[in-house]
């Protein structure tokens, strides 16, 4: 994010000796004292995590966007993924969006060996099927193979481990 990207201002109070300790590890890694308590409270990936779910937000039907969450989604640690999605984004998306990303997430926790996020047991399924392709004859051929996560979300497509969903 660039400078003039920012609009709001965040004051935190620290001791003079915090202080001190803070502008001396801004300074090793070459940030300004902002930039360095940036990216300590907020790691990269989960500000990219933000960046995408907001593209997402202006084009649910946007197949890179998912993607792009997709790939991310997988290249994070278990760790990672559990602090880059510990809060429900603040967005504002469509049922079918919600539950697409939702159903992306806890398939990428599935295949890491953990829970998912709290907040994605509040996201309650479509009520009207989805499905990827208006052809009748391969509706039969998605309700079988479409990924578990994504029929519990009344989500039909057609997509194996490790594929983008």
């Amino acid at each position: 994010m660039t400078e003039s990207n920012k609009d709001t201002q965040l004051q935190i109070r620290v001791s003079p000796t915090e202080k001190a300790m803070i502008a001396r590890a801004a300074k090793r890694s070459g940030m300004s004292m902002s930039a360095w308590l940036l990216s300590r409270a907020l790691p990269s990936q989960q500000l990219t995590f933000q960046q995408l779910v907001t593209a997402l937000q202006a084009n649910e039907h946007e197949r890179n966007s998912y993607a792009e969450l997709n790939d991310l989604l997988t290249e994070l640690s278990p760790a990672l993924f559990s602090e880059v999605l510990e809060y429900k984004p603040i967005q504002k998306l469509s049922s079918f969006a919600w539950n697409y990303l939702t159903a992306m997430i806890e398939m990428a926790a599935a295949q890491k060996g953990i829970a998912p996020p709290a907040w994605t047991r509040d996201i309650k399924p479509l009520a009207t099927p989805y499905f990827a392709t208006t052809l009748n004859s391969l509706r039969l051929h998605l309700l079988i193979h479409s990924p578990a996560v994504f029929r519990y979300r009344n989500i039909f497509i057609d997509a194996t481990l490790g594929d983008r969903v």
